[in-house]
């Protein structure tokens, strides 16, 4: 009697503290398995696997779509003005002034004149496609390291000469042009002639071929340099717009008003975000789509942690009448089975949080094996734009997922652990 009674005072003083050893005790030896608990461990272990895919698949699926729209504004910015200064009117024939007004602004980093048309290009074997002709001043496109710094074939001689062109990799392969070769170009803008209009028809040297990464652009671009594509598009010494590209981009709202200044009152001005407003809106309601959809996997998963832990106590409930008997408070039976359930959920988290980051950083490796296993090209560059998968991951949305799946998971346990705690021993010691 006396042993029983120092049984008795030792689970009340173990049990004194919340969160005890003898309640982390009790709590892991209901996470481990018997036989006759079989089903209860399948839960459990869906609730586990459940919360693992669904942490790892948000956390994935923001990486990418993160990383898409990085490499497609840095890319796109790369190459198209931050910043586009329109005539109101006629073309700019004062361009070579305006331009070094516009350079000398502050927070502008380069403005250069440009003309652009629509040509029809081929090649020697007689393959055509459509061509976006940007006429650049080569010192310009020196500084359009988006371009000079990614040439993968050739170099910038002959353009710096300006008797030369640039064209992009995938509208090389497709015409089965390398460089020195020559690439001609027809425009329907043609000389008219007593019997209508006749094509221009022109053929240039290819000095280099480069790859920006964007299979749009590097399909359908061709730099030349401006006197040539003035004289090509009959725009005499005139330009159709001035581009300008800034320090920072996201800074369009504050150096637009010291563009205007600069450019005068006779001008259109529109900024990147205005260019390409429905592109990236479309991306980003995309994301939070997404974000919604995917935490229904966490939700479904904590659900399971609620059921399996409503069958937990009820198999437990004579153990549980027991512990109350020799002196176990309410509050310590709800902490034990918070715990049980809180750590299926840390533990499916973290595991989670592990394999989103390592499949986040083998991305591009992930995507070629799968590639190579089913034959066919997962994430075509023909289709998503970019030559590669892009995954960048953010501290701050993983932390909100990882903070999510916690919060979800904890708030799964809540309810059973609180009828844990209100089971009466008397009634589950008769029913046993």
């Amino acid at each position: 009697m006396a042993a029983a009674d120092e049984t008795i005072e030792d689970i009340r003083r173990a049990s004194a503290k919340p969160f005890s050893v003898f309640e982390r005790m009790v709590a892991w030896r209901y996470l481990r398995a018997r036989r006759k608990e079989a089903f209860i461990s399948v839960i459990a272990g869906f609730s586990f696997v459940g919360i693992m895919l669904g942490v790892a698949t948000l956390i994935i699926v923001m990486a990418v779509m993160n990383g898409f729209r990085s490499e497609l504004v840095s890319r796109i910015l790369g190459i198209n003005g931050h910043v586009v200064v329109l005539p109101a009117g006629e073309p700019f024939n004062d361009y070579q002034a305006l331009t070094e007004r516009l350079q000398g602004v502050e927070g502008v980093k380069l403005a250069f004149p440009l003309v652009e048309g629509q040509a029809l290009v081929s090649g020697a074997q007689g393959a055509g496609s459509g061509a976006l002709v940007r006429g650049i001043r080569p010192d310009d496109l020196l500084k359009l390291t988006t371009v000079s710094d990614h040439l993968i074939e050739g170099d910038m001689v002959g353009y710096t000469a300006g008797d030369s062109v640039l064209i992009g990799s995938r509208m090389a392969t497709s015409l089965g042009l390398f460089s020195g070769d020559k690439i001609t170009l027809i425009s329907p803008e043609g000389d008219v002639t007593p019997f209508g209009v006749n094509p221009r028809v022109k053929g240039y040297p290819v000095s280099g071929i480069f790859e920006i990464g964007m299979s749009e652009y590097d399909a359908s671009i061709l730099f030349m340099p401006l006197k040539q594509a003035q004289a090509y598009f009959n725009a005499g010494d005139t330009v159709q717009s001035i581009e300008v590209f800034l320090d920072h981009p996201d800074d369009v709202d504050a150096v637009i008003p010291r563009i205007r200044e600069a450019a005068g009152e006779n001008v259109l001005i529109s900024d990147w975000r205005q260019n390409n407003r429905t592109f990236f809106s479309a991306l980003e309601v995309e994301r939070n789509v997404m974000f919604m959809i995917l935490t229904l996997i966490v939700i479904v998963a904590a659900l399971n942690i609620i059921s399996g832990l409503i069958m937990l106590v009820k198999d437990k409930g004579p153990d549980i009448a027991i512990l109350r008997t020799m002196g176990a408070s309410s509050g310590a039976v709800m902490r034990i089975f918070f715990m049980t359930g809180a750590a299926i959920g840390l533990t499916g988290t973290l595991a989670g949080l592990v394999l989103g980051v390592v499949v986040c950083l083998n991305i591009e490796s992930i995507r070629e094996f799968f590639s190579w296993i089913s034959g066919t090209v997962i994430f075509d560059p023909q289709v998503y734009f970019l030559s590669t998968l892009p995954a960048e991951m953010s501290f701050g949305e993983t932390a909100t997922v990882v903070l999510m799946a916690l919060g979800l998971s904890f708030l799964a346990t809540i309810f059973p652990a609180w009828r844990a705690s209100r089971l009466d021993p008397v009634q589950a010691l008769r029913y046993e």
